[in-house]
């Protein structure tokens, strides 16, 4: 027989978190007519989470250590604005027990689990062991002091925390001691805690985890398995539900499902969380770790059962028990995360303005899909800007089908038309991915990028010839913007003369190359050098149409500064005007190594003099609660060091010189 469980009204609710989860509890806060109170950090006091709740405290600074993760500021702002419960989202303090505690202590109500089974789950090594005892299938762990050669490859990951920080997958034994250094660094940078620990590394391994919900009233739901085997550096990408591995293998849902309970039930669970298990083809999985908050992918589960997981939460949180009834599973839902990354580039991380981010169609922002559609979960708009000091991502964009080939066509070709305009994102790669064949056929693993070319992935999504076309309608566009300006003769064609002279020429950049345009409006029309195919029905500033091999086809642009943005229903081209003339003072020097994106400098592994091979870490940046290698781009000698440990670097200043000639000339003085 269960204990009587204490009922307590909750009527307004803290989110100790920042964009789109923050603003996906508002959501259902709103709905059930919970008041909502938001913090933010300096660098967040124009973000959508901070504007569109009813209240908002200003936690003082920039970076998560003097902001989200301070846990005394967070009950501090709760107690001024008077709420009665704090939910923590995911991330920051939403599996710290010391913080779950203290807001407990404050008399305040802790939509989250207990204390005591935070505990237990927070370390990934206690964890496991905890799980055996229980029957549950797991990995062994090693201790990273004993592995030989023999157990790799390895993977070194985090014992707190996760989202791919402080992980580290080590192939070469000389490589270990530098990569678990490593680990720890960002581990103590993003969870507060270094402890670091090892296990045997399955390469094609399937990610599949355990929505569990339990009340206080005895009753334990495991509400529906997801797949999130699609991932860079360790971190989920597409997260689908249900998973095609545990369709296709017969009976493996059912032992999920029991051993997702085992591990809640081992550990007294409260309220929404996760288990997570690696498993392989035939359907034998392994227990890897249990997170006890909300995942960033519950959209999935909650479009596949109807069920709204932060209002079970909350009302778990005051006391109330789940319906009588679990829900059944319905459709296939399948979730993107989009990312301001170069995945080209090796998933760099990008920062700036988001002068645009618009999904066409009947989108459902942040609600429970109950017919074929998309959902959006954003956490930025028009004029948001991302900084190093958060993770990149910009939304989440889910789809809801019947079934899943339908829900994956549907989610690749909104996200092909959404209008993205700012900084880089994965959005053509998350689009080649929802396309692959090997994708559609569920055969998806760890190892995804690796089987199917990263590089291959990574392409533009518009062909060559739509992006030489997208350039001739920027030109235009250009020229149609210029003649509006004009005080004399606006209404001439651009590049007038009253005698025949050259074409007029634009140039432009994309991440294919340069495209040069060349081209004349006279009283016949458009002439431009190789489009010969292409005909101008008419151009205005922001809209040019054209006729191409007898199809009309129109195109939008967007410039910010030297940049273009063209958008059509052939795809999307970002474009990089090329200045006429170049300033002198904007020039480096050959062999310069610039910052890849804003940061801090961590670490710095050579001294100026030092002669070094192409490939060779020269400093580690650290941006966005990650550590990024600078490496030198030639063999030579290290001429320049710029910055020291400590020094913020703006992206595209110059790190350091290296001299290729200087090796050269090293190497020609006699001993």
């Amino acid at each position: 027989m269960v204990n009587s469980v204490e009922l307590r009204s909750i009527d307004s609710v803290l989110v100790a978190n920042r964009g789109e989860i923050a603003r996906r509890v508002f959501a259902t806060c709103r709905a059930s007519g919970i008041g909502t109170v938001a913090v933010f950090s300096d660098a967040d006091a124009g973000s959508p989470h901070t504007l569109e709740a009813d209240a908002a405290v200003r936690l003082p600074g920039n970076t998560p250590a003097e902001t989200y993760l301070r846990g005394d500021l967070v009950i501090a702002a709760a107690r001024a604005a008077g709420v009665d419960a704090i939910h923590p989202g995911y991330g920051f303090l939403s599996e710290n027990a010391e913080f779950a505690q203290q807001v407990q202590d404050a008399g305040l109500v802790w939509i989250g689990p207990p204390v005591k089974s935070i505990e237990l789950m927070g370390s990934k090594v206690e964890s496991k062991k905890i799980m055996d005892d229980a029957g549950v299938p797991v990995l062994a762990e090693l201790d990273p002091a004993e592995v030989t050669a023999a157990d790799l490859p390895v993977l070194v990951k985090a014992s707190s925390g996760g989202g791919g920080r402080g992980m580290r997958v080590v192939r070469e034994l000389a490589d270990l001691t530098g990569e678990i250094e490593a680990a720890r660094r960002e581990a103590q940078s993003a969870f507060g805690d270094p402890t670091v620990f090892c296990e045997r590394y399955i390469e094609t391994g399937r990610h599949i985890e355990v929505q569990v919900m339990v009340d206080r009233h005895g009753k334990v739901w495991a509400v529906g398995e997801r797949e999130c085997s699609i991932q860079r550096r360790h971190q989920k990408v597409v997260e689908e539900a249900p998973s095609p591995l545990v369709e296709r293998v017969s009976g493996m849902r059912e032992r999920l499902f029991h051993a997702a309970r085992l591990a809640a039930e081992a550990i007294g669970y409260e309220g929404a969380g996760t288990v997570e298990f690696l498993a392989d083809e035939d359907g034998n999985f392994f227990f890897l770790e249990m997170n006890t908050r909300l995942q960033v992918e519950h959209p999935v589960t909650e479009c596949t059962t109807g069920l709204d997981l932060v209002d079970l939460q909350i009302r778990i949180a005051s006391g109330a028990a789940l319906p009588a009834e679990q829900p059944a599973i319905r459709g296939h839902s399948i979730e993107v995360r989009l990312y301001a990354e170069d995945p080209a580039a090796g998933w760099q991380p990008q920062t700036g303005t988001v002068h645009r981010i618009h999904v066409p169609g009947e989108v459902t922002e942040f609600g429970v899909l109950e017919k074929k559609g998309v959902r959006l979960d954003s956490g930025v708009m028009d004029g948001s800007v991302v900084g190093v000091h958060y993770d990149p991502m910009l939304a989440k964009v889910i789809s809801f089908a019947p079934g899943r080939t339908e829900a994956a066509k549907l989610l690749a070709t909104t996200l092909a038309r959404t209008e993205l305009h700012g900084p880089v994102t994965n959005r053509d790669l998350l689009v080649h991915v929802l396309r692959h064949p090997a994708f559609l056929a569920g055969d998806t693993d760890t190892a995804f990028f690796d089987t199917h070319d990263l590089s291959v992935l990574s392409e533009p999504l518009v062909s060559a010839d739509t992006e030489a076309i997208a350039a001739l309608a920027a030109a235009l566009a250009d020229s149609a913007a210029n003649r509006a300006r004009a005080r004399v003769a606006a209404g001439f064609p651009s590049g007038w003369r009253n005698l025949p002279s050259g074409p007029q020429l634009k140039r432009y950049t994309t991440a294919r190359g340069g495209h040069d345009v060349r081209y004349r409006l006279n009283r016949h029309g458009l002439a431009a050098d190789g489009f010969d195919n292409v005909a101008l029905v008419s151009h205005a500033p922001d809209r040019v149409v054209f006729d191409i091999d007898g199809v009309r086809r129109t195109f939008t642009l967007s410039r910010h500064g030297d940049q273009v943005f063209v958008d059509s229903a052939l795809g999307a081209t970002a474009l990089t005007v090329v200045p006429r003339f170049v300033d002198p003072t904007a020039e480096v020097a050959a062999g310069s190594l610039l910052a890849p994106m804003p940061g801090s400098v961590i670490r710095i592994a050579a001294e100026q003099g030092d002669a070094v091979d192409a490939g060779q870490p020269i400093l580690w940046l650290e941006a966005m609660k990650m550590e990024h290698t600078v490496t030198a781009p030639t063999a030579g000698v290290l001429t320049e060091l710029a910055v020291t440990v400590g020094q913020q670097v703006d992206v595209g200043s110059v790190l350091a010189v290296v001299d290729s000639g200087a090796e050269e000339s090293r190497e020609e003085v006699p001993a």
